[in-house]
């Protein structure tokens, strides 16, 4: 039960993911509504089989404050798609300050970004341009929305009419 529900809150505005148990605990307190399934799946106990949601909506609206996504290792890489900035591979992953912390560069969404190891040994204390290495994406400051969007996967395409149209991807 690794899988992902999307959590809509009562206005039907996408507020968070939740595991598979989670939801279908909400829906069980009817605390929730199930707003889409699993057409082929079921969740099944020994006696009965109930429907496996993909998107709940909660009865009651909860006041959620925005404070943006956190800057963190595991978000920056997330953001990068778990991929080396500079060359693409996926192996041996670190960060990398664009204009160096030996330099004033601060830990900022547009100052990291994912680099391998190799790469980043071989920037070193220098910015990108002194070494002619282009990062493959300028770094940017993600919404919670395009952190949804790139949670989807092939059985979660019930999650598009809830996540917006104006967030394809990446944004700038």
């Amino acid at each position: 039960m690794n899988e992902k529900v999307l959590l809509l809150n009562q206005d039907y505005t996408a507020i968070a993911t939740c595991s598979l148990h989670k939801a279908f605990v909400l829906l069980y307190l009817e605390k929730a509504e199930m707003i889409a399934q699993d057409q082929l799946n079921l969740l099944r106990t020994v006696r009965q089989a109930y429907p496996r949601p993909l998107v709940i909506r909660l009865h009651r609206y909860v006041r959620v404050p925005y404070k943006g996504i956190s800057l963190t290792r595991q978000n920056i890489m997330r953001r990068d798609r778990n991929r080396c900035q500079y060359c693409g591979t996926s192996k041996n992953l670190t960060l990398d300050h664009l204009l160096p912390r030996s330099r004033g560069g601060q830990s900022t969404w547009y100052n990291l970004i994912t680099a391998c190891a190799r790469c980043n040994s071989r920037k070193g204390d220098r910015t990108p341009e002194e070494v002619a290495m282009k990062p493959l994406r300028k770094p940017f400051k993600p919404s919670l929305i395009s952190f949804l969007r790139d949670s989807i996967e092939d059985a979660q395409h019930a999650w598009m009419p809830y996540l917006g149209e104006r967030v394809r991807g990446y944004a700038e």
